[in-house]
């Protein structure tokens, strides 16, 4: 029996990288899956249709999790068709990256949009059906930049920042109802984003791991799992890096 069999997993931002592997990874141990992206088109498709043939619910909707009127819809779209939501993976996420000196007012309020109010959008939807089941795991994603900082990336890392604050008080606030909310920090993760990095970047970050490799989805889409499932019940509130090592 999978970890989170009878359950229902809804992951923003999904149709590939990170969010991709964990619904996937979700998925292989028995859940169904609701999951976002910005627009409907092949890569939704095929993930519906991977999950689909293990004989699992899947379903992908084209959403902009940065509205709060679009998340409105979507979540009761979702709770419509599914009936519940037992996990919330907040993983949409941009990065419009340059320095301080050069960025311009639309490329911090984008991905503060982006990145953070979209948590904003997502929890405060759900909350209410997680209130009722009195029950509930929300996963943020963050970032280790989020906890340290990194130079042409201040919006990005204020996103991320955002992020564990708003984690924190979600554990709070919470609680009582047996509902967690963890943040997960990956470091340099191998997806379609980090693939775009200069060769002299990208070597640049590697000596800054101590493991000496940039992480794969999988690696953070195992820690979802932990913090998804009831492995993980006395846990919450708590910020866990996926880094290699390099937030040390």
């Amino acid at each position: 029996m999978g970890l989170l069999s009878g359950k229902t997993a809804l992951i923003t931002g999904a149709a590939r990288g990170i969010g991709r592997a964990i619904a996937l990874t979700f998925a292989r141990e028995g859940a169904n899956i609701a999951f976002t992206d910005l627009k409907y088109d092949e890569h939704i498709q095929s993930l519906e249709e991977e999950i689909r043939a293990m004989g699992l619910k899947a379903r992908g909707y084209a959403s902009d999790a940065s509205s709060f009127e679009d998340c409105e819809r979507v979540v009761g779209e979702i709770l419509n068709e599914f009936e519940k939501v037992d996990v919330l993976v907040n993983n949409a996420g941009i990065t419009r990256d340059t320095l301080l000196m050069r960025m311009t007012e639309a490329d911090w309020d984008l991905v503060i949009k982006v990145n953070l109010k979209s948590v904003f959008n997502m929890t405060k939807a759900i909350q209410g059906s997680m209130l009722k089941q009195r029950s509930g795991s929300i996963i943020n994603m963050s970032s280790v930049v989020g906890v340290r900082g990194n130079a042409g990336q201040s919006n990005y890392s204020a996103s991320k920042a955002g992020l564990i604050g708003f984690t924190k008080s979600i554990a709070q606030e919470l609680g009582t109802r047996s509902i967690r909310c963890n943040a997960i920090a990956p470091g340099f993760i191998e997806t379609d984003m980090t693939s775009k990095l200069s060769d002299d970047v990208r070597a640049n970050w590697i000596k800054t791991i101590p493991l000496r490799r940039g992480g794969t989805p999988g690696d953070v889409a195992k820690l979802a799992l932990f913090l998804a499932s009831d492995l993980s019940g006395y846990i919450t509130g708590q910020v866990i890096s996926v880094c290699g090592g390099m937030s040390t």
